[in-house]
């Protein structure tokens, strides 16, 4: 029996844009004959369906349903690929466990603590899985430019610490304008993350449980044209990634390992990417995605293929953990 499977698309945050794309990818490669995807457009206020001309039809929450031509459709599972609030923070899986709809990916509570970068930070420190130094602020906290300097040198970064895409991250070279990009960052987030500058390689280390085994779909390197790898070097062209990463043997089993620990500890489902800057034979953690972008220039996808694995047989095995 062919069952019904939303995908989920869109959200609260400035990544809307890219989990459209990455929606279309998902729609487009889930295998029809097993499944009927439905393209749901998750807003602040609402939910809808839309259909290929464009027509909306509203989701009914109560039991997560859509009625078209007066036939009601309840989903048997969701795809969620939204970047972002409430896709990666949690808050869409709750309303999936609380209606007991299947959906992909991992639960609210680690979908939760592996978005917000400062928490997730200090649960693998205790997992000996080494992290630049940082210090946190909350909106409304006093804080000293001179003692932030002091603890973590300059260059540092700013970092919104609920936020995707390099949303919200500035590189800070100077002192004076610690402060400026301080406030910038609050725009995204009331909690922010400020992190001495590793200068090293960075890597994006693509993992999945995929056929019931935890495996590294591909370690890629990270070369950007512009300061540090922000929107514009992801999204425009202003960067290169080198897939498999011109590393060593020891540094790609080095981030390998790291990679599916942290996979394991923090007990992820689906696809994830974690970063890391590589300096000589040590790798420090930046953070991990749980929805990683899914579209034509996005990493994971890259790295799936040069280990023949194609979308379709990743939304498969996706959509067959969930419902299993």
């Amino acid at each position: 029996m062919i069952k019904n499977v939303a995908v989920l698309m869109g959200g609260f945050s400035s990544e809307k844009d890219i989990s459209f794309k990455s929606g279309e990818v998902i729609f487009k490669n889930i295998d029809k004959t097993k499944y009927k995807p439905f393209k749901i457009i998750i807003e602040k206020h609402k939910w809808y369906y839309t259909d290929k001309h464009k027509n909306e039809y509203d989701v009914c929450l109560n039991d997560f349903s859509i009625t078209l031509e007066n036939k009601k459709i309840i989903f048997d599972a969701a795809f969620i690929i939204i970047h972002g609030s409430p896709g990666e923070d949690g808050l869409i899986q709750s309303y999936l466990e609380l209606k007991n709809i299947p959906f992909t990916g991992s639960n609210s509570y680690v979908s939760s603590l592996t978005f917000n970068k400062r928490d997730c930070i200090s649960v693998l420190n205790k997992h000996n899985i080494p992290s630049a130094k940082s210090v946190q602020l909350n909106f409304g906290q006093p804080y000293s430019i001179e003692k932030i300097v002091s603890r973590l040198g300059l260059p540092c970064f700013v970092k919104a610490n609920r936020s995707g895409s390099s949303f919200g991250v500035f590189k800070v070279n100077k002192k004076e304008d610690l402060k400026g990009y301080i406030n910038q960052a609050f725009d995204f987030d009331n909690e922010i993350l400020i992190e001495s500058y590793l200068n090293g390689i960075e890597v994006s280390v693509g993992v999945m449980n995929y056929k019931e085994e935890v495996k590294v779909f591909g370690i890629t390197e990270l070369i950007t044209e512009n300061d540090f790898f922000d929107y514009d070097a992801k999204y425009n062209g202003k960067s290169k990634e080198i897939t498999p990463a011109n590393i060593s043997e020891k540094q790609k089993k080095l981030v390998s390992e790291l990679s599916i620990k942290i996979y394991k500890k923090l007990g992820m489902k689906g696809f994830t990417r974690s970063e890391f800057i590589i300096i000589k034979n040590e790798a420090y953690f930046l953070e991990i995605n749980s929805i990683p972008g899914m579209t034509d220039e996005s990493i994971f996808p890259k790295q799936a293929k040069i280990q023949g694995i194609s979308i379709k047989e990743l939304c498969n095995e996706m959509l067959s953990q969930a419902l299993n």
